[in-house]
């Protein structure tokens, strides 16, 4: 599972709101997907590290899913 804890803390770091996210063109559905870790777009991943000026592992983490081990 992938979870966006990072995309938080990099936006705080930085000094970025999901104001200046939507000013950038990442909707408002898209963030609310990235709240919830849903899934999203690699354009939109490409977008983010782009605004940030980061790399996309300062902003998702791979968590092991439970299903994995099968």
């Amino acid at each position: 599972m992938i979870v966006f804890d990072k995309l938080w803390e990099t936006m705080k770091e930085k000094g970025v709101t999901t104001y200046k996210l939507r000013e950038k063109g990442i909707c408002s559905r898209t963030i609310k997907r990235l709240r919830t870790n849903g899934s999203v777009e690699t354009k939109t991943l490409d977008k983010l590290c782009e605004v940030l000026d980061c790399k996309v592992e300062d902003i998702i983490t791979r968590i092991k899913n439970i299903e994995d081990d099968d």
